[in-house]
């Protein structure tokens, strides 16, 4: 069964870090494009990061550059989204995708294939 799993989100005070996970199942991710998005109520749904797995090729968001880092682990079959000073903006539900694809970034979320269900981060003091 082909499966993205999410874990890591929490309820973290402001300044605080959390470490995303996102596990895949049923499938590998060597050939795949990753990304990151998040949706807070009320918003649409928000590209964060994406990642390359065949050539590791990155990109962040304007609103996340310099705070978040996505990093994978090919072994585990695993990436992650490292989040340092969190502001209460960063509140959503957090979801990770999957694209099947040989070389470079899936920019638009009706690209991706697989879908996680998603990971609660709020940030409050």
């Amino acid at each position: 069964q082909v499966q993205l799993v999410e874990s890591g989100g929490g309820l973290v005070q402001p300044g605080g870090s959390l470490r995303l996970s996102c596990v895949a199942s049923g499938f590998t991710l060597d050939h795949y494009a990753i990304g990151w998005f998040r949706q807070a109520p009320g918003k649409e749904r928000e590209g964060v990061s994406y990642m390359s797995m065949s050539d590791g090729i990155t990109y962040y968001a304007d609103s996340v550059k310099g705070r978040f880092t996505i990093s994978r682990d090919n072994a585990q079959n695993t990436v992650y989204l490292q989040m340092n000073s969190l502001k209460p903006e960063d509140t959503a539900v957090y979801y990770c995708a999957a694209d099947f694809r040989d070389y470079g970034l899936a920019h638009e979320a009706d690209e991706y294939d697989y879908w996680g269900q998603g990971t609660q981060v709020t940030v409050s003091s």
